[in-house]
C-alpha cells in the first residue's frame, strides 16, 4: 500500500510543471518534494490510492508481478491522460493480463484528472518560488 502511494507521489512530482513561464516551466520534482505537497493534498492522495487499490483488488492481484510502485505510478498516468499508463504495460498473449490492464486503465479514468499546482506565485526577479511554498491537488 505505501509503495503504490510513494510510486502515485513520485510520478505526480515528475509529470506536472511549475508553470512559472508560459512554456509550463519545470517538472516539479526539480523543486519540491513530498514534504512540499500541503497534508490536505497529501491526504486526499492518500485517499484516492486507498480507495483505488480497495476497488481494483481483484485486478492488481492479477498483474502483481508489476510492483506497487510501477502501479501507483501508472495510476497518476491513467487518471491524467498522459498518453502512458496501465494500458501500455503488456502486449502479451495472455488475455486475462491484457484486460486487467485494460479494466485498471478504465478505472483509473473513471477517477478524473488531478494536478498538482502551487500556493504561491514563482518570483521572477529572485527566480525561485518564495520560501515555504506548498503544493496542492
Amino acid at each position: 500500500m505505501e509503495s503504490f502511494f510513494q510510486g502515485y507521489v513520485t510520478c505526480a512530482l515528475w509529470s506536472s510543471t511549475d508553470n512559472r513561464n508560459d512554456s509550463g516551466g519545470s517538472p516539479l520534482d526539480e523543486n519540491f518534494s513530498e514534504d512540499d505537497i500541503a497534508p490536505d493534498a497529501l491526504a486526499s492522495m492518500r485517499a484516492d490510492c486507498e480507495a483505488f487499490q480497495a476497488d481494483n483488488a481483484a485486478n492488481l492481484a492479477i498483474v502483481a508481478e508489476w510492483s506497487d510502485s510501477r502501479l501507483g505510478h501508472d495510476f497518476w498516468l491513467s487518471r491524467n491522460g498522459h498518453g502512458a499508463g496501465f494500458f501500455d504495460e503488456y502486449f502479451g498473449a495472455d488475455t486475462k493480463l491484457r484486460e486487467a490492464f485494460r479494466e485498471l486503465q478504465d478505472a483509473a479514468r473513471a477517477y478524473g484528472s488531478q494536478d498538482l499546482y502551487t500556493d504561491k506565485e514563482f518570483d521572477t526577479e529572485a527566480d525561485e518560488f518564495p520560501e515555504g511554498t506548498k503544493l496542492h491537488v
